[in-house]
């Protein structure tokens, strides 16, 4: 998923395919679909030089958002058990 970027001092509504709408604010990035960097609004914005879009670096690079792993020992197959230590 490509990142989109308000390049502006102000904050931006930016309209999406499907009547949905970004709201980012001055310096700020959201990440958008790819058909949707190819939005007639989007790509105007992109044009007027308020928006700039970032490709994706691939699936596997990036920052460290969406599902992945969690903490210590939780999900399905947790990698260690932790006890509780007292009475019992």
């Amino acid at each position: 998923m490509p990142t989109i970027k308000n390049t502006t001092k102000k904050p931006l509504s930016v309209p999406l395919p499907g009547g949905k709408r970004l709201f980012l604010g001055p310096g700020k990035e959201g990440r958008i679909r790819a058909r949707a960097g190819k939005h007639p609004a989007v790509a105007a914005l992109v044009e007027a030089g308020e928006l700039e879009i970032v490709p994706d670096a691939g699936k596997s690079g990036g920052k460290g958002g969406g599902g992945g792993s969690m903490g210590g020992g939780q999900g399905r197959n947790p990698t260690h058990t932790v006890f509780k230590s007292g009475d019992g």
